[in-house]
């Protein structure tokens, strides 16, 4: 059954939370929306509560939380989520992937990757295929190249040192680029969206990460479903497409007119992307995992996740936190993460009281 279409003001609600990646830092994600979950992985900027204020980024709130859960988080760095941060890279971004859905307690879930966000998608899928029943992936690149070392490392400087000033220079530097042809309205948007979004140091910094990173290699290993849709004329070379598209086994490739890398609501491309993406998602297993019930402990005891209930169960028969990691096939810094939130939500002081719990509500 699908679920019912909420009202405007409904999708634009969010619900904001945060969790803790494996090396400390603290992650802000949000959930709207109901229906079975679509995951954004985080691409270059993020801020949870601007993305609903501006035009940049409304109208993918508008969409999709239509009839799916749209989950997004801000990378670390960014937004919310803690910015005085030691690791910037690939496997820390994913690292924060990894809690932000272990802390939504979704277990298969269709994932979205966005410019950046698509490399850090693609690494995640190769990593969890038993978790990703369907990969989307918008203007990806799996290297960043075709630029010299010294034109990287001028943008980079121009960077830090103009980030979010109101001049000339920056306010031309990235939207020539990532939004050739914008209007001043949008100019506008952007300019603030960098102000909001995070400082030049960090915006530096997560260029010159994205500089040094290749997934190629982990192409062939994504086993789920794959969309790759990209426009003709974009910034990032068309050649990306293609070559994903050729190495995932599962993936088809949709052109899109136009050569704005950033997608707006206005672009003739949004409204075909918006038809790609529903058709893709309603044709495999993540539509039909809204029709799964939900047991009737995860709503009626204390918001228990369907994961935490799992890890209860486990708690409940005695096993360890790395038995539990082992049976689970997670890390024991998630079996850690869920066994606090368990206590938590439960009123438990230790194990013992969890498994009392765990006997008295039928979860053992």
């Amino acid at each position: 059954m699908k679920a019912p279409e909420l009202a405007a003001s409904e999708r634009l609600r969010q619900e904001i939370r945060f969790c803790t990646a494996a090396d400390g830092t603290r992650i802000a994600y949000a959930t709207m929306g109901q229906g079975p979950p679509l995951v954004r992985a985080p691409n270059w900027l993020t801020h949870l509560e601007h993305e609903s204020e501006t035009l940049l980024w409304r109208h993918w709130l508008e969409e999709f939380p239509r009839d799916y859960q749209f989950i997004r988080f801000d990378q670390r760095g960014c937004g919310l989520s803690d910015r005085d941060v030691e690791d910037i890279s690939l496997d820390a971004w994913v690292s924060d992937l990894e809690a932000a859905v272990d802390a939504a307690g979704i277990e298969r879930f269709a994932l979205l990757g966005l410019s950046q966000g698509g490399a850090v998608a693609i690494e995640y899928a190769a990593r969890h295929p038993e978790r990703v029943t369907r990969l989307v992936l918008y203007g990806t690149f799996v290297q960043a190249k075709g630029q010299s070392q010294a034109e990287t490392e001028a943008l980079i400087t121009l960077t830090r040192e103009n980030w979010g000033q109101d001049s000339s220079t920056s306010r031309q530097l990235f939207t020539s680029i990532l939004m050739p042809g914008a209007s001043e309205a949008e100019v506008d948007a952007f300019y603030e969206w960098q102000r909001v979004s995070t400082t030049g140091e960090i915006a530096g910094r997560v260029m010159s990460a994205v500089v040094g990173f290749d997934v190629t290699g982990r192409l062939p290993e994504v086993s789920a479903p794959t969309l790759v849709l990209h426009r003709v004329d974009d910034a990032v070379p068309f050649s990306n497409a293609r070559t994903i598209a050729a190495l995932i086994p599962n993936a088809r490739l949709v052109a899109l007119e136009g050569r704005s890398h950033w997608l707006l609501a206005r672009h003739p491309a949004w409204q075909t992307l918006v038809s790609e993406v529903r058709a893709f998602l309603a044709s495999g297993p993540v539509a039909e995992e809204a029709e799964v019930p939900q047991p009737a402990a995860a709503g009626s005891n204390s918001g228990l996740s369907l994961r935490e209930i799992e890890v209860l169960r486990l708690i409940a028969a005695g096993r360890s936190n790395p038995q539990i990691a082992d049976e689970l096939v997670i890390s024991i810094n998630t079996v850690q993460r869920h066994v606090s939130n368990i206590f938590a939500k439960i009123g438990a002081a230790n194990r013992t009281e969890a498994a009392g719990y765990a006997t008295r509500n039928g979860l053992a």
